[in-house]
Formats: C-alpha cells, structure tokens, sequence
C-alpha cells in the first residue's frame, strides 16, 4: 500500500528569512476596525475644564448659580426688613396704647326735627331731617379731625329717604360737640302699606327710623396726625312724630372703625 506524502512548507528563497509568531498567552484583541483610533490618555493629563469650544455654555451655566444666591438673599433680606417693620409698629401701638390709653368716641342723636311728610297724598315725598349729633370725645391727649368727605343717611325699613353730610372740624381733648346737619331727599315713593304703617306709627308715638353716618376723621396725638380713618356710627332712633316738633324717644348708637 503506497502512503501518501504530503508537501511540507516550501524552505524560503534566497533573500527571505523567516520571522518566527511570539507566543502569547493571551487571546489577541480584535483589530480596530478602519477609520478608527483608540487613543489612550493618562489620568494627569485629563481636562477638568471643559475644551475651549465649550466654554461659552460652561460660562453661562455657572453664571445661574450666582443669581439664585443672590435673589434668596434679597428675599432673605426683603423678609427681615418686613418683620422688623411690623414688630416696630407692635412696639409703637403699645407704647401709644399704654401712654395715651385712647378710648372710643361716644356718639348720640340729641334732636330732630322732621318735614316734608305727608302720609294722606299719593304724590312723591320730600322729606328733610335736621338732625343734632352729640359727640363725646373722652380722651386726655387725643383729638380727633373731622375731614371732608362724610355721609350721613336716614332710613325707614331700609328705604333711603334722605342725605346730607356732616360739617368738618376739630374735636379737642375731653370735649362734648353738638353739630347739626340738614338731611334732604327727593321723589321718595311710599306704597299705600308703608303710609299706613308710618300713619299707625305716628299714632302710637313711635315712629323708628336708622340713621348711618360716615366720617374720615385723623388722629392727633400730641404733635402727629395719623392717615385717614373712617369712623362708622348707626344709630337706631324712635321719634314721636312727624313733624318739626318731633322729640325722640330713644336712640342707641354703635360706633366702629375701618382703619384702612
């Protein structure tokens, strides 16, 4: 049986040396594939600032810290400044409260005096109501300045019969001021039930009527006037007639402020 033979490797030719493969033990990295670079850098040399075309958006990101610092501290500071305000005008309302002890005005109707009602005709109404307030005022180092801009309002079971104002002055400390005030109104029209019921009322002697009164007033206390505060007064009156010699029965006031 003849055996085969097979070629061995061809013995180089004249000029050419072969290069014996270096052994490894290791499994050889794939190639990088064409067109590519891996480019290894030591960790020195690593940037830590972004490259110069970056810059401008690393500049405008850091710049944004700065200024939500700034605004919390202008709020911070807007915030303090507001609660040392208040906790100063605390301390002055105390202080003003335990050195002047103010007290409330008290108010009244002291007369009336009624026209232009005629409860047999049909025909509009007219009526006019001169009114006399009593104003107390009680304190020691406190005056009061009635200013401009006052109403004054009478009422009978909610219908508005007529309107005036009251005059402006000063009220002194510890005084009592009686001032008058014309109220007037005009086309009032009254249904035959509220004729009929003023009429049975002035019978009676009891006509009720509500008076409100508006007043801007400023509070002096020694040398300083406060700002303009409105002081509001409705008094319930009951009269015994409708005429211009009415008297009245009874009044209760109640007096409140808006200060702002």
């Amino acid at each position: 049986m003849t055996e085969r033979v097979h070629p061995g490797d061809s013995p180089p030719t004249s000029g050419e040396h072969s290069v014996p493969k270096p052994a490894t033990s290791s499994p050889e990295k794939p190639a990088p594939q064409p067109g590519t670079y891996v480019i290894q850098i030591p960790k020195d040399q690593v940037y830590r600032v972004p490259p110069p075309e970056n810059a401008r958006r690393y500049a405008h990101l850091s710049k944004r810290k700065p200024r939500r610092s700034t605004c919390r501290s202008c709020c911070c500071c807007l915030l303090t400044t507001i609660l040392a305000l208040l906790l100063a005008a605390a301390i002055a309302a105390a202080v003003i409260y335990f050195v002047f002890k103010p007290e409330s005005p008290n108010y009244s109707i002291e007369s009336v005096a009624i026209k232009g009602f005629n409860l047999t005709s049909p025909s509009p109404l007219s009526p006019e109501f001169d009114v006399t307030v009593r104003a107390h005022n009680p304190n020691d180092k406190i005056g009061i300045y009635y200013e401009k801009g006052s109403s004054v309002k009478v009422y009978y079971d909610d219908i508005n019969l007529c309107n005036g104002a009251l005059p402006a002055f000063f009220q002194p400390t510890n005084n009592v001021t009686l001032f008058k005030t014309a109220l007037k109104g005009s086309g009032i029209e009254l249904n035959n039930a509220v004729l009929r019921t003023l009429s049975d009322q002035q019978n009676k002697g009891a006509v009720p009527f509500s008076l409100k009164l508006r007043a801007p007033v400023k509070i002096k206390v020694g040398s300083i006037k406060t700002w303009k505060i409105t002081v509001k007064v409705t008094c319930k009156i009951t009269v015994d007639k409708l005429t211009a010699a009415s008297k009245v029965v009874s009044n209760d006031c109640d007096y409140g402020v808006d200060l702002w």
